[in-house]
């Protein structure tokens, strides 16, 4: 069975430098993933960033940071440009993903975000919770063509409703996977509620039988730990995102909830057993690899 695709999200990780997020990209690509091979192929990945216009909201721009020891500058809109990365600055990170065989992704939190990312030709563009019912946002994207990934953090189920109802309108459900979210950082298991991914699937997936379903249903976790994920995996999720970091000691609100380099290497390995170990023995019950046990420890009585 083939496992979830994982999805390291850089996001703001990187803090900033370019080089720091470019040796993010070798380190996911080269320890990470390297480390085992699932049927004598490379596993698949995936890195996402994030892209934004922090002064198209100059109220948001001048306010303090909520939590200023995870600051990068004096507001938070100053914080949001220390962490920004330029259109050509995506090219070059684009560009090294290519080199090192992941897929490169971001997330566009506005219409000039996503203007300069769909010009690079991503594999896919994901929505942030945030803006999951921004309509000229998703109607830009639908426009572009390309895959898209929503997550429905924040997000009531009517309204989700409401979105599924635009994107069917729009011709897009087709190509889009919804993904259950949790937005708390980092978000208690007992929050998780992964239920919600068997329900997402029944109502607007694969598994729901309508005529525009879903490409398919995805999760974005915040939690701590992988065992969560294990769990994702095994509910079939296509994609399994995560945040990705090289310390979760850094400054910024986003490590804590992050692995690190060994913790994607476990998410990567762990995914891949499950999908393996998923199914069931066939018509007769009984493996050929039981075969030799069978024949040396079956007991059999006539009734």
């Amino acid at each position: 069975m083939t496992p979830p695709l994982v999805v390291a999200e850089i996001g703001g990780n990187h803090r900033g430098e370019m080089s720091t997020a470019l040796r993010m990209i070798e380190v996911a690509a080269r320890y990470c993933r390297e480390h085992f091979r699932l049927d004598g192929s490379v596993v698949q990945l995936a890195v996402k960033f994030q892209k934004r216009t922090p002064r198209l909201r100059p109220q948001d721009f001048e306010r303090p940071h909520p939590n200023p020891y995870h600051a990068y500058g004096a507001t938070y809109g100053e914080h949001r440009e220390a962490l920004e990365f330029d259109a050509d600055q995506h090219a070059e990170l684009k560009a090294k993903c290519d080199a090192e065989g992941v897929i490169y992704s971001s997330s566009v939190w506005d219409i000039p975000a996503a203007e300069a990312i769909t010009r690079l030709h991503p594999a896919w563009v994901k929505v942030p919770s945030a803006h999951n019912l921004d309509w000229p946002l998703l109607g830009y994207l639908i426009a572009w063509g390309g895959e898209l990934h929503i997550s429905l953090g924040m997000t009531t189920r009517a309204e989700t409703d409401e979105l599924v109802r635009f994107l069917t309108a729009h011709g897009a459900m087709e190509r889009t996977v919804l993904y259950h979210c949790v937005s708390d950082y980092p978000v208690r298991p007992e929050d998780v509620r992964l239920d919600e991914i068997g329900l997402l699937d029944s109502r607007y997936g694969p598994g729901s039988g309508r005529r525009h379903a879903a490409k398919s249903i995805g999760f974005s976790g915040h939690h701590n730990g992988i065992a969560v994920d294990m769990a994702a995996a095994i509910a079939g999720v296509s994609h399994i995102e995560r945040h990705f970091t090289l310390n979760r000691t850094w400054r910024g609100t986003d490590h804590a909830a992050s692995l690190e380099p060994d913790g994607l290497r476990k998410l990567l390995r762990g995914v891949c057993e499950v999908s393996a170990a998923r199914g069931d023995k066939g018509s007769t019950g009984l493996l050929e690899t039981e075969a030799a046990q069978r024949a040396k420890l079956k007991h059999m009585e006539a009734a």
